[in-house]
């Protein structure tokens, strides 16, 4: 394995984190809170070494990669990625204040933050895979 394999790999651990965020939101609607506090962690886990995979990658791979064909779009694309990397700046923190107050058994707390963080982590770890098969399988850039 190369540096230029870790956008695939990224893409799923992406999809791997979304799998895991949406099998603990099913498991907590269950009342299966063991099943669900497991899922969550390997949700972060999962995360956490794609985060350590992209800066890998981009610390390694000094080109950034622009799209740009097709051009009609290129808008469609770029929209997409505003969206992904202002909510994955902002996911962060709301990750790690939602561990802490489940950690700490403030469980209405973590509620009441868990109503937004799981949408926009979900979000950002689907639109996470929808780059890299854009910019890899569907629309690769030279």
């Amino acid at each position: 394995m190369t540096v230029h394999d870790l956008p695939a790999v990224n893409a799923t651990l992406n999809g791997l984190s979304a799998v895991f965020l949406t099998t603990g939101y099913a498991f907590i609607k269950r009342g299966n809170k063991t099943a669900h506090r497991n899922c969550m962690i390997a949700a972060v886990c999962t995360s956490a070494i794609f985060l350590a995979c992209y800066l890998t990658y981009h610390i390694q791979v000094k080109t950034v990669t622009r799209f740009v064909d097709p051009a009609w779009f290129r808008p469609i694309y770029l929209l997409i990625l505003l969206t992904h990397t202002v909510l994955a700046a902002a996911i962060v923190p709301l990750i790690l204040v939602t561990l802490f107050r489940a950690r700490k058994q403030q469980f209405e707390a973590h509620k009441k933050i868990a109503r937004w963080t799981w949408p926009i982590w979900l979000y950002v770890s689907v639109t996470g895979v929808v780059i890299y098969l854009l910019l890899y399988q569907i629309y690769p850039q030279k």
